[in-house]
């Protein structure tokens, strides 16, 4: 099993912060993260993660050697918008 990186998201408003579990370390390191805008599903039931608790699936895509490559806005969005 890869390793990952527990990430606290903030989607603002209604839905505010949440925790998520991500295998996103080859090609991410923690400084790159702050700020950063991500897509991810919030309606999914948590999930327990060895000792942490996942509230959120964050949304990549493997690139070529498997490794997650976040999907993310190409454009500055508020955050909390829903995907379309």
């Amino acid at each position: 099993r890869k390793p990952a990186f527990k990430l606290w998201i903030d989607f603002g408003g209604d839905i505010g912060e949440r925790k998520s579990s991500a295998q996103i370390t080859q090609h991410y390191s923690p400084d790159r993260l702050i700020g950063k805008q991500v897509l991810a599903v919030v309606n999914f039931p948590a999930r327990q993660i060895g000792p942490f608790r996942s509230e959120v699936l964050v949304l990549g895509l493997p690139d070529s050697a498997g490794d997650i490559v976040l999907l993310v806005p190409d454009l500055d969005v508020p955050d909390g918008g829903r995907v379309h």
